[in-house]
């Protein structure tokens, strides 16, 4: 059995280094919420070295607030920016023999889309032009799932290893101190739940149906490497491949 561990990375952090050897798809910051030429080209090269899956994480374009908060911005704003992020990217990225995987938006614009349908509509109108042969990563039973699926785009269902979630499948909000799920070992049953049974344990102790194809694990998250080792050699005890 396989199973894709993504991680958010070419954030500032400068961990990727660490992380790569330990995920199998990757979401490389654009320019919007983190970003620039050089990260963008250094955060590839990594990938590349340690064959991972490459993805785009185009966000709102918030650099202040780490794209972690919705902006009052117009849908035309947010389009240009978003293809803007996307058109750097790929630029960067047509300088090696490496594809285009998936896309996975960030932080507040992957939350918004998620619940907001017009959002929705306009994020997949501002990528569809990128989507051919590739991959949307989405969460299970999300508006921005429901309107990908009517327009025939591929989609790959993420589920969050290191993050809490409330009794209607969305992430427990970062201002609540339990948001983030901080022991390797936690994140461990956390994600063998889901595997084992198609099922999350949310804060309040309910077991929800939920799909996952793939599963986040936070660059930015202080035990990020310590989640991923441990991940890494607790599946592989139990004959599961991460890749």
């Amino acid at each position: 059995m396989k199973i894709d561990i993504n991680c958010d990375v070419g954030e500032g952090i400068a961990n990727e280094h660490l992380l790569m050897p330990y995920i199998s798809s990757c979401n490389i910051a654009c320019g919007g919420h983190f970003g620039d030429q050089k990260t963008i080209d250094n955060t590839i090269q990594l990938a590349i070295e340690n064959n991972v899956k490459i993805g785009a994480h185009p966000s709102f374009p918030d650099k202040i607030n780490f794209g972690r908060k919705v902006m009052n911005i117009s849908n035309a704003k947010l389009q240009k920016s978003i293809q803007n992020q996307m058109d750097l990217f790929l630029e960067r990225l047509c300088k090696t023999d490496a594809k285009l995987h998936h896309i996975k938006p960030h932080g507040a614009l992957y939350n918004l889309i998620a619940i907001d349908e017009i959002t929705a509509e306009k994020f997949l109108e501002s990528t569809k032009p990128y989507l051919k042969d590739v991959f949307l990563y989405v969460p299970y039973g999300s508006k921005i799932e429901e309107v990908a699926l009517k327009k025939n785009i591929s989609i790959k269902y993420e589920a969050f290893a290191d993050r809490n979630y409330t009794d209607n499948l969305k992430l427990v909000s970062r201002n609540e101190k339990n948001a983030v799920i901080k022991n390797p070992k936690e994140v461990y049953n956390h994600i063998h739940k889901m595997i084992s049974d198609g099922k999350v344990n949310t804060i309040s102790g309910l077991a929800k149906e939920i799909k996952a194809d793939t599963f986040c694990v936070h660059g930015d998250h202080k035990n990020s490497l310590q989640i991923l080792e441990f991940l890494w050699q607790e599946f592989s005890k139990n004959g599961i491949e991460i890749g």
